[in-house]
């Protein structure tokens, strides 16, 4: 990461390392910040959503609150239950967390600043392989989860691991082929060259538009459900699992999986606002750049929408969750990928692309209904007295 850094290009100094260091600190600390405010901003939106005041006892119009829950669960004891694996269950926590930290990393939420003779981007690193970096760590926040419920020797924590990594590994595969469409439309695997390639017609360059909308839908639906946001948090449903993986874990370690949800939500709304909003990319007032004031309203837009979301629509049933992914994200999101590389090369492949993948879907769906009424006619036969 050092070595492709332009900030190393002439060799490693005190005056970069110290650049870097602030950078890192500085990321770091505006993560947790945000997160901090997301949620109290969720409470108080869904508060006013249904007529209440929600927090206003913890600072001005409790803009403390998330810091006086933090501080009482740090404070609480510490269990840890007779049958968990102790070594395995303290370590779990951890892992959701550090995802979450590393991908905002890669996330460019600016332009350039001139520090003295150094020229640096508002990106904390821009290795190579960004956004593959990215899916890694988003494939690696499914351990935390997973072993959080098998460590716990607990029957309703383990049934939640279960159903999380069912469903992200069902989600992860569309979530793929929209960020290989976006990467088909910017020829990089850089999240700057990414942000870079929309940038110079606003709005018309997005990749949401460039990518004709579907990938962006796509993508939004997908990284929802690998966070286990509503309508599809079935791991911690507190009806069927009493609160799912968590539910053995008190103190520092519920704290951690709280922040981790919350911290991949800001995350991964700037992720999306990276790949298919331009990034930092809007107008210039006054002839200045402002790119992480309109990186910072994309993000709050995102947020909106996503406390909406949860604030209204009801959970998935479980079969609902593993159709819509399996049998129609995955086959729309493959043929989105056709249909992008297709108009690329030219129109008339594009339209040779949508009318294949048209046929594929109207053959998808008759094979999906015919499987699920020979389905509904076993279940009757066994049934039958």
């Amino acid at each position: 990461m050092i070595a492709t850094d332009p900030l190393f290009a002439q060799g490693i100094n005190w005056e970069v390392l110290v650049i870097v260091v602030v950078k890192v600190l500085v990321a770091f600390v505006a993560l947790l910040v945000a997160t901090a405010l997301m949620i109290w901003f969720e409470r108080k939106v869904i508060s006013d959503m249904q007529s209440r005041i929600g927090p206003n006892r913890a600072g001005p119009w409790g803009l403390l609150q998330t810091l006086a829950d933090g501080t009482k669960l740090v404070f609480k004891e510490d269990l840890l239950p007779d049958r968990a694996d102790s070594f395995v269950f303290k370590l779990a926590p951890y892992l959701s967390v550090v995802p979450a930290v590393a991908i905002f990393a890669v996330v460019p939420v600016g332009g350039t600043i001139t520090l003295g003779s150094h020229t640096f981007e508002l990106q904390v690193a821009d290795p190579p392989m960004g956004i593959l970096f990215v899916l890694a760590m988003s494939g690696v926040a499914v351990y935390g989860v997973m072993l959080a419920g098998w460590s716990s020797g607990s029957k309703y924590p383990l049934m939640g691991s279960v159903r999380a990594s069912a469903q992200m590994i069902s989600y992860e595969a569309a979530l793929g082929l929209t960020v290989a469409t976006v990467v088909l439309l910017s020829g990089s695997l850089h999240t700057s060259v990414i942000v870079a390639a929309q940038h110079g017609g606003f709005l018309y360059h997005w990749n949401i538009l460039r990518a004709y909308g579907a990938p962006a839908a796509i993508f939004f639906i997908a990284i929802t459900a690998e966070m286990t946001r509503p309508p599809f948090d079935l791991v911690e449903a507190e009806e069927e699992l009493a609160g799912g993986f968590n539910l053995e874990y008190s103190s520092i370690g519920f704290a951690l999986f709280y922040l981790a949800e919350y911290m991949a939500l800001v995350t991964n709304s700037a992720i999306f606002t990276t790949l298919f909003l331009g990034g930092p990319d809007g107008p210039r007032i006054a002839g200045n750049s402002i790119g992480p004031v309109w990186f910072t309203i994309k993000v709050l837009v995102l947020l909106y929408i996503y406390v909406w979301m949860r604030a209204t629509l009801p959970r998935l049933r479980y079969d609902q969750l593993m159709d819509l992914g399996w049998k129609r994200l995955i086959p729309g999101s493959l043929a989105m990928l056709l249909i992008v590389a297709g108009a690329r090369v030219g129109w008339r492949y594009g339209l040779l692309a949508l009318s294949g993948s048209l046929i594929a879907f109207v053959v998808l769906e008759r094979a999906i209904e015919v499987g699920q009424q020979q389905e509904t006619n076993a279940m009757s036969e066994l049934d039958a007295p």
